[in-house]
């Protein structure tokens, strides 16, 4: 049988898809990374910043 394997996010090292818990990252260590870079907005996903109190930041055309 073909194992998958695919190449970590985090370190790139090659690692087996099938039967890894930590998928698609090699090992817990990555994962952690991965997810402290989340944790401090190292990563962002592209958007339109949002006013946490539901309100629409931006300024209405006889406000400007």
């Amino acid at each position: 049988m073909n194992e998958t394997k695919v190449n970590c996010p985090v370190c790139r090292n090659e690692a087996r898809w099938d039967d890894n818990p930590f998928r698609p990252f090699c090992s817990e260590r990555c994962r952690l990374i991965d997810l402290g870079k989340w944790a401090s907005e190292e990563y962002r996903i592209p958007g339109e910043k949002k006013d946490p109190s539901g309100g629409d930041t931006r300024k209405k055309e006889d406000e400007q």
